[in-house]
């Protein structure tokens, strides 16, 4: 019976997932099934731990992120937890061999959230950023080269530029919900209260050349992950692209989206470039 319960913990994951974010959950189902449910996973643990710090208010975050760490633990020594979400990820962590620095780095990230709201220097937001996006997409490599540590090593470094560039453009759509909800300003130098289109371009040339080293890992992905991570470039890509044509004040009053029926024909323009060998 520990298998159903297994079954039911990786679709509470894919759950979670299809809740939290279409776009992601799109560009999972583009990938081959045989790895689907480990990514799923992966978001899974990654959105419930952003969600505490992020959305919890009225509780108390610092006890709910420390439960959770400590839970997941638990939960990898004993081999179940009655969260699903944890059981689903620590069979995840050990079926890919997912060490255990890459959660760490996570999950300082995700308490920095609790204590900093202004990141300085270069160092610190780079720093955060491993934490928050870079090690994500290690871990989900991990699951891309199946324990093939040569194809791990050699796409290593675009793996974390991809995730660096999808932190930064949800930064630049979140400026507004990060300075006035969450009172978090995440870019070194720049100041909200008077941010301006020299501001905004600097950003976007940053994350344009995250992009461009992206690719390069992209195009050497396995065939079980290469059109569902491309789907996702381009729905970011896209959405940079909304953010660059949109004027520096706006972006900080509202949230830029990209609607379903823009969705719908990006997924169409990657099938055809995947399908022709383009990518």
């Amino acid at each position: 019976m520990k298998k159903l319960f297994d079954d039911v913990s990786f679709k509470c994951s894919k759950l979670v997932t299809k809740n939290y974010s279409t776009s992601f959950s799109l560009a999972v189902y583009m990938l081959s099934p045989v790895i689907r449910d480990a990514i799923y996973s992966i978001y899974g643990f990654v959105r419930f731990a952003d969600e505490i710090v992020d959305s919890f208010h009225g509780f108390d975050k610092e006890e709910l992120i420390n439960d959770f760490e400590k839970e997941y633990y638990k939960s990898y020594n004993s081999g179940i937890s009655l969260n699903p979400i944890l059981n689903s990820f620590q069979q995840t962590v050990k079926k890919y061999n997912i060490s255990d620095d890459l959660i760490q780095a996570f999950l300082k990230s995700m308490k920095m959230d609790l204590i900093k709201s202004d990141y300085y220097s270069k160092s610190e937001y780079e720093d955060y950023i491993y934490g928050s996006a870079d090690v994500v997409g290690l871990m989900c490599l991990k699951v891309f080269v199946a324990g093939d540590m040569e194809k791990y090593d050699l796409l290593k470094d675009e793996a974390m530029r991809l995730g660096s560039a999808f932190q930064k453009v949800n930064f630049l759509r979140d400026l507004k919900d990060d300075n006035l909800v969450l009172n978090r300003n995440y870019f070194p130098g720049v100041n909200l209260d008077s941010f301006d289109e020299k501001a905004k371009t600097a950003i976007i040339q940053e994350i344009q050349e995250d992009f461009k080293v992206a690719y390069q890992g992209i195009i050497k992905l396995p065939i079980e992950a290469k059109f569902g991570v491309y789907t996702a470039f381009v729905y970011y890509k896209k959405l940079l692209k909304k953010l660059e044509k949109t004027p520096c004040h706006e972006i900080g009053n509202a949230r830029i989206r990209v609607s379903n029926y823009t969705k719908a024909g990006l997924l169409a323009q990657s099938f055809v470039t995947y399908k022709l060998k383009l990518v």
